[in-house]
């Protein structure tokens, strides 16, 4: 029976719309799984060392992988994109490609290589703010909050702006 997931997207390198697009067209060519919904593309203002803003966006998938399935194929896809392996770079530092699983269904899953819901979610207007267009009353399975409930209390002065279409 297929999954309710919400990928986080971003990129911050290079044709960095082409990249996302090619991330989505990636990621609906996986077997199993299906793109539901697409939000709408940011800007956001980078984090740590990375100097080019990012485009992000997120989408709503149905998959039949399990997490740690799914989470593979993600990396594979970073990988071939030019996403260099984690112990290889530095954390917030400039990417082509990042892929984050931010829900799968309401699981909640704790191991050394994957973290569900996305542990960092709940601080980032770049998530928030796409999460929110496709699923605002989506319930955060440990604090028991709503996505639009989180972004409306959201304590974050780092910038992100629409993208024109």
């Amino acid at each position: 029976m297929p999954q309710r997931v919400f990928i986080g997207i971003g990129s911050n390198l290079g044709d960095r719309k082409a990249h996302y697009y090619r991330a989505l067209e990636r990621v609906a060519e996986l077997p199993k799984t299906r793109i539901v919904k697409e939000s709408s593309l940011y800007e956001s203002e980078p984090l740590g060392d990375a100097q080019t803003w990012y485009v992000n966006g997120v989408i709503e998938i149905e998959t039949e992988f399990t997490p740690g399935q799914l989470l593979r194929r993600l990396k594979g896809i970073e990988q071939a994109m030019g996403r260099k392996k984690k112990a290889q770079t530095k954390r917030w530092t400039s990417r082509t490609i990042d892929l984050d699983i931010l829900f799968f269904d309401n699981q909640v899953v704790n191991t050394h290589s994957l973290k569900i819901p996305h542990p960092e979610l709940h601080n980032r207007r770049f998530v928030l703010l796409p999460l929110s267009e496709l699923a605002p009353n989506l319930t955060h399975p440990r604090l028991g909050v709503t996505i639009s409930k989180l972004l409306a209390t959201l304590k974050n002065d780092k910038k992100v702006v629409l993208m024109p279409p």
